[in-house]
Formats: C-alpha cells, structure tokens, sequence
C-alpha cells in the first residue's frame, strides 16, 4: 500500500513538472509548437519582408501622390481653387464645410489634441478656406497631399487612392473620424471636386470638346461614382439602360460606383469589367486616372476602334522618367490584399432570417454557383456577359473583354449607399435579388427574398 502511495505521489510530481515546463515554453513559436525546431533564416525573412510590404504599402496608399501634382496642379490649377482669392489662389475657395459637403474626409488621428478640444467647442472656423489649408498642411485630409508654403498659400495639391478608396469612421463627427482604408468613399463627388479646377482645358483638348462641356459631364457623375473609361473612348452617357429586357433609363451619365479596395485576396479580375488584375488596375490608374508619372503597358488600348483618345495619345504605352509609380506597385498591392473585408456589426441584420437566408443563397437562390463562398466570386475566370447577368451590354463593350465581373461580396454591407452594379441601377439589395429571381426564374417565396437579403447584409 506504501510503494503504491508512492508511486502516484511521483506520477503527480512527474505530471506537475511536465506542465511547468510546459508553462515555461508557452512564448515559443508557432513553428517550434508543431515540432520544426526554431525558425529558419528563410522564414525570418519573409516575415520581415511582409512586415516591410505592409508598412511600406500602407504608406503609398494613404499618401503617395506619384508626382501626380504636376496635373492637378500645373496644369488644372486645383491648388488655387482650393485655396481661393485670398489666400493667393481663385474663386472662394473650399472650406472645410464645402470639402465635407463633397465628401472628403478628415483623419481625426493626424489633428494635434488642441485642435480636436478646439472643434468640439465650436471654435474652429469651418467655413474659411484657411482652415483648409491647416488641414491640408496637417496631412488631415484623406486623400489629398497639399503644400503650404511660408506664406500660407497652397503651393501644390495631389492626390492618392486613399481619396476614392477610404473613408473614416465618423467617430468624432459626420466625415470626421478615423481612417477606413479599403472602404469606398461613395460620399465622395469626383466629378464636383474636378469641375473647381480654374483650367480645365488639358482635358478639353483630350476629348475634343468645350471647357465648359467638360464641367457638365463632370457635374453629372454625382457622389460616389467616376468614369475611368472616359479619357479612353470618350462616351459620357449610356445611351440606353436595360435590366432584364426592360429599360429603365436613357442617356444615363457613364460614371461607374467606386468600388471597396478591401477583401480582394484570392479576387482574379478587378474592376466591374475586370480590366486585369488588382496590380494591372493600380498601374492604370496611377499612370492614366491620377496621372502620375511612371510606367504603363497595355496594347489594347492601341484599338482606335474602341478606344479612340487612348490611341490616339499612346495611353497603351506609357514611359515615364523618373518612373515614381512601378516601385511602389508591389508593396501597394500587398497592402491591399491584406486588408479585410470588415465583419458586419452586430445588429444591423436579423441573425435569425440571416441563417435562413444563407440556406436560399445557396440553395434555389443559385446566388452561390457564381458567388462561391468564402470568396464570393468565382475562383478563376470571374467574368459574364451581359445577357447572363441580364443587363445592357454598354459598360461592357467599354473594356477589353465586353465582360461583367462577378463582384466579391464580403463587406457589402459597407457600400449600399449608392446603389447596386456598376452603375447603381439597383437601388437596394432587395432591388437586386428581384432581378435574379426574375432572370434565374428562381420563383422565390416573399419570406426566402427577405431571408436572402438579411444574409447579404451579414456578409
């Protein structure tokens, strides 16, 4: 009975050991716990690598202007507009009222602590464009690089993605607040912003029309959306909107809804019409949207059928010295596709009809056959025609392959402001789900349509 009691006192000792040693190697690392001993230099190096590629691409998309100043500001002039005729520049000038009315954003983490007290006591003036210029000298202004020189005046203006492909989370005040990178800006007026800019003639001359015509089609695009296509074939309005073989609008502006920058890990095809891939559109629109100056390859825009201003001024080849955009594309790509689509927050959809609705997206809905969870799109060549999707052929026939994408739709509770497909011509999701009950002759029931919408929100 003795040498038994023994025996487990020195199981229990053995036992207690075994755990502090355990305990004692509770900081080791994910590799050694699955038996592989201590990281490699190989592996210390790709994780450095990865930790680098963040930062660095972070960086470029918050605040890398691609030396796309010497457009906004040589040439267009924004600056001055900006800035107005008392601080050296033309007009009134934007105050941070104006600019927030527009649908800029303002980083709340970027302003010193004395102004934040300041503009929570009403003590900041938001309708003079020098606080504009406050901000911009602050790198407040999401999306917008400006230099204010010693006398106050607003010497140069860029911009970054971060202006269509951020926003914030308007925690200290509508537009004000922390940054969201990746989110669509859909407040954002493009066109608006553009049509300030006291020369406009570069871009007349592109597309062979007034000044004057230029800021009405400008005017035209609204919150939220911008016509890529339209400094490559010159076509600013859809002549004929079709959804399911009825039209439901003529002569609707060709601007296109900006997209979520977020969620496009393991996405082939980016764009609504899949242009290329995430790198082959961030090099496009660096060198031809933003106009920044670097180096852009791609033949298919030397068709002058289908593109007539693009062959026209040898967009398909694109040379610049110094080259201040291809360095940057690959940290900026790897930035982007780590950024997640954002998890939608509790209580903005029925959990309950969400449950319920995930059996109708995948099941008599057909959602799944082209949105195959987890990625929402198809692994592949994630491209359809118009007549499989139902609608008219117009922005199609504006891109290489005549092809619509299939949209990831992780964080879509995110950009339903605005509108649905490409051009917002569904107003809602329930909007969205009624034509592909009608187009897949699905025959859902009232409760399933409500059921599918509420997944759609929790995704």
């Amino acid at each position: 009975m003795e040498r038994t009691l023994m025996k487990i006192v020195a199981v229990l000792f053995a036992v207690a050991a075994i755990t502090v040693f355990i305990g004692s190697r509770s900081n080791v690392t994910w590799a050694e716990g699955q038996g592989k001993g201590k990281l490699t230099d190989a592996e210390r190096a790709t994780d450095a690598n990865a930790e680098r590629m963040l930062a660095e691409g972070k960086q470029t998309f918050r605040f890398d202007t691609f030396g796309d100043e010497a457009f906004w500001t040589d040439a267009l002039q924004l600056n001055r507009a900006i800035a107005g005729a008392e601080l050296g520049g033309v007009g009134p000038g934007v105050s941070p009222a104006t600019a927030l009315a527009v649908g800029l954003k303002v980083d709340l983490d970027a302003l010193p602590g004395g102004l934040v007290a300041q503009l929570k006591h009403g003590r900041v003036d938001l309708n003079a464009p020098a606080t504009t210029l406050a901000l911009l000298k602050l790198n407040a202004v999401v999306g917008l690089k400006g230099t204010v020189n010693a006398a106050g005046n607003l010497q140069s203006i860029g911009i970054t993605c971060a202006l269509c492909h951020s926003s914030v989370d308007d925690s200290f005040a509508p537009g004000i607040g922390r940054r969201l990178d990746g989110w669509a800006n859909r407040d954002l007026n493009v066109g608006a912003i553009i049509a300030l800019a006291p020369n406009l003639q570069p871009v007349a001359d592109l597309l062979g029309v007034s000044q004057d015509t230029v800021r009405a089609v400008l005017n035209t695009w609204g919150p939220g959306k911008f016509d890529a296509e339209l400094f490559l074939d010159g076509k600013a309005f859809n002549p004929q909107q079709v959804s399911n073989g009825v039209v439901t609008g003529t002569n609707v502006p060709g601007a296109t809804l900006i997209p979520p920058a977020f969620g496009l890990v393991g996405v082939n095809l980016h764009t609504w019409t899949g242009w290329g891939s995430v790198t082959h559109w961030n090099a496009f629109v660096a060198n031809l949207e933003m106009h920044g100056q670097g180096t852009f390859y791609d033949p298919r825009l030397n068709d002058a059928a289908k593109f007539p201003i693009a062959a026209a001024n040898g967009f398909g080849n694109v040379r610049s010295n110094p080259d201040l955009i291809t360095p940057k594309l690959p940290a900026l790509h790897f930035y982007q596709l780590a950024i997640p689509a954002p998890p939608a927050p509790a209580g903005s959809f029925d959990a309950a009809a969400a449950a319920r609705g995930q059996a109708v997206f995948n099941g008599p809905a057909k959602c799944a056959t082209c949105h195959v969870p987890p990625i929402f799109t198809e692994p592949g060549w994630n491209m359809h025609t118009p007549q499989e999707v139902g609608i008219d052929d117009f922005q199609a026939k504006r891109s290489p392959d005549e092809r619509y994408r299939t949209a990831p739709l992780k964080g879509l509770w995110t950009h339903q402001k605005g509108g649905f497909y490409h051009d917002g011509r569904f107003p809602t999701l329930r909007a969205v789900v009624e034509h592909y009950n009608t187009l897949l002759g699905a025959n859902l029931t009232e409760q399933q349509k409500v059921d599918l919408v509420e997944y759609l929100k929790s995704l």
